[in-house]
C-alpha cells in the first residue's frame, strides 16, 4: 500500500525472478512510486511503448533477450530513457558495459532497500536536472532575456512584480504584442519560491484547438488518432513550479473549463483517462486581447477571468517608455555580438538618437530585430546614423513605396487593381505584426489557412 495519493514517479521493474519483482514492487509502492513489472525483455519493451516510464530497473541476465539488448532498444527508441541495471553476483563487468551503453547506474542482487531507494532518487534527480537544463538551453541565453530599462512606466511594472512574486497569487499580464509579457512572467517565477522548479510555457495561439487539451492535460494511449502512448501534459510537467499560459485569450471554451477546474481543485484528468491527478501549479497568464470584451462576446469564461486576474499587470508599449530605447539598443547590440562571436559594434550617439525618434509599432521585438539587422549589415566598425537611415527603412514603408505608388495607373482592370491593393494591404499588416501569421489572421478576422493561401498567391515574404 502506497503512503501517497499521487505517485512520486512511474517505474518499470524488469526481472525474470518473481521474488525479486515482487519485493521491489512492494518496497517501491510503499515509498510512493507507481510500479509496473515485466518478466522479460519483450514484455518490458511493450510496456515502455504503452507508457513511457520515468525510470526502468532492468535485470541483466534474462531470456530470450538479455538486459543489454533491452537497454540498447530502449535507448534507441527513447534517448532520454533512464535505466538502472540489476546485476547478479559475478556480473559486475557486464554492468560496467551497460554503463558504457547508456545505463545510469547498476544494483547488485540481492537488492538492499536503502541502496535501491538512494540510487533511484539520484537517477530521478539527475533526469529532472537534465530536463531543466534542456529547457534553459531552448529558452536562449539569459542575457538576451533580461528586462532592461529604468523608465517610470517600467519601474511600476517591476514594483508590482516584486510584490506579487513571493506569493502564490495568479497573475494576468496584459499588453501589446512584442512588449515583453513573457519576460515579466519569467521574472515573477525567478523571484518566487518556485525558482528551482520548472517554468513551463504554453502558447495557446500556436496550438491547434483540437490539441490544446492534450497539450495542457496529457492523454492516455488510444485517446485519439496518433496517441500511441500515454503522455504527460504541461500541468503535470509544471507540478511544483510555474505554468505560463501565453495568449490565453485564444484558448477554446472547452479547455477553459478544464483549466478552471484545475485551478479550483488542484486536480487534472488526462484526455481519454479517468484518473484524478493532483497538481501544485502556479499559473501566470498573458494576453494582448481585451478579455472583458471577449467575455461580452461569449469567447471567454468570466469565472476563469476572475480566477486568473487576481493580480493584473499591464506591460506598457515602447511608446510609453521611450527613455529606455538607448539602453535597449546597446543591450541588444552587445548581446548579439557576444552570442555570435562577433567583434562588438558600438552604436554612435546619432544612430541611437535616430532609433529613439522612430515609432515602434512592433515594440521591443521590432526594436531587437532592427538592432540585430544593423549589427549584421552595417559595413563599418561602428553603427552610424546613415546606417539607420539606409538599413532600417520600416518594412511597412517599403510595402507602401513598392505596392501603392501609382497603384491606379499601373492596372487597367478592376480585378488587377483589387489584387494589387489586397497584396499591399496584407503585406503591411504582416509587417506590422513582424510576420506573425497567426496574429495577423486574428486581427483581420481571417482563417489562418486562408491567409497562408493569400501569402502564397501574392508571393509575399519578409524580404520583398
Amino acid at each position: 500500500m502506497s503512503r501517497r495519493s499521487t505517485p512520486i514517479a512511474d517505474l518499470l521493474v524488469v526481472d525474470d525472478e518473481p521474488g525479486i519483482r515482487q519485493a521491489l514492487q512492494q518496497m517501491l509502492e510503499y515509498e510512493g512510486y507507481a510500479v509496473r513489472t515485466a518478466e522479460n525483455g519483450p514484455q518490458a519493451l511493450e510496456a515502455y511503448a504503452d507508457q513511457v516510464a520515468d525510470l526502468v530497473l532492468l535485470d541483466i541476465k534474462m531470456a530470450p533477450m538479455d538486459g543489454l539488448e533491452v537497454l540498447e532498444q530502449l535507448r534507441t527508441k527513447d534517448p532520454d530513457a533512464t535505466v538502472v541495471m540489476i546485476s547478479g553476483h559475478g556480473n559486475v563487468e557486464t554492468a560496467v558495459e551497460a554503463l558504457k551503453r547508456g545505463a545510469f547506474d547498476f544494483l547488485e542482487k540481492p537488492p538492499d532497500r536503502e541502496i535501491v531507494l538512494r540510487r533511484i532518487a539520484n537517477a530521478l534527480a539527475e533526469r529532472e536536472l537534465e530536463r531543466e537544463n534542456a529547457a534553459l538551453r531552448s529558452a536562449g541565453p539569459v542575457t538576451h532575456d533580461a528586462i532592461v530599462g529604468d523608465s517610470p512606466a517600467l519601474e511600476e511594472v517591476l514594483q508590482q512584480v516584486a510584490k506579487v512574486a513571493p506569493t502564490k497569487a495568479y497573475v494576468l499580464i496584459t499588453g501589446e504584442n512584442g512588449t515583453g509579457k513573457e519576460l515579466v512572467a519569467r521574472e515573477i517565477h525567478t523571484r518566487s519560491e518556485r525558482l528551482d522548479k520548472p517554468f513551463i510555457e504554453v502558447n495557446c495561439a500556436a496550438i491547434p484547438q483540437e490539441l490544446i487539451e492534450s497539450e495542457l492535460f496529457g492523454h492516455e494511449k488510444g485517446a485519439f488518432t496518433g496517441a500511441h502512448a500515454r503522455r504527460k501534459g504541461k500541468f503535470e510537467l509544471a507540478d511544483g513550479g510555474t505554468l505560463f499560459l501565453d495568449e490565453v485569450g485564444d484558448m477554446s471554451l472547452a479547455a477553459q473549463a478544464k483549466v478552471l477546474r484545475a485551478l479550483q481543485d488542484g486536480v487534472i484528468q488526462r484526455v481519454g483517462g479517468g484518473e484524478q491527478i493532483e497538481v501544485d501549479v502556479r499559473v501566470l497568464a498573458a494576453t494582448n486581447k481585451d478579455i472583458v470584451f471577449e467575455i461580452s462576446e461569449g469567447n471567454f469564461r468570466e469565472d476563469l477571468y476572475y480566477r486568473l486576474n487576481v493580480v493584473p499587470i499591464h506591460v506598457p508599449p515602447l511608446s510609453e517608455r521611450v527613455e529606455d530605447i538607448p539602453r535597449l539598443v546597446h543591450h541588444f547590440g552587445r548581446s548579439y555580438c557576444a552570442e555570435n562571436g562577433m567583434v562588438a559594434k558600438p552604436f554612435a550617439e546619432e544612430a541611437v538618437d535616430a532609433l529613439t525618434r522612430r515609432p515602434w509599432p512592433g515594440n521591443i521585438r521590432e526594436l531587437k530585430n532592427t538592432v540585430e539587422r544593423l549589427v549584421i549589415l552595417a559595413p563599418g566598425e561602428s553603427i552610424e546614423s546613415d546606417d539607420v537611415q539606409t538599413l532600417t527603412r520600416p518594412a511597412v514603408d517599403r510595402f507602401k513605396a513598392r505596392e501603392t505608388e501609382s497603384l491606379i495607373a499601373k492596372h487597367s482592370t478592376f480585378s488587377d487593381y483589387r489584387d494589387a491593393a489586397e497584396k499591399a494591404f496584407l503585406g503591411q499588416k504582416l509587417s506590422q505584426n513582424d510576420w506573425n501569421v497567426s496574429e495577423t489572421a486574428r486581427q483581420l478576422d481571417m482563417q489562418r489557412s486562408h491567409l497562408y493561401k493569400k501569402i502564397e498567391k501574392y508571393d509575399l515574404s519578409r524580404d520583398k
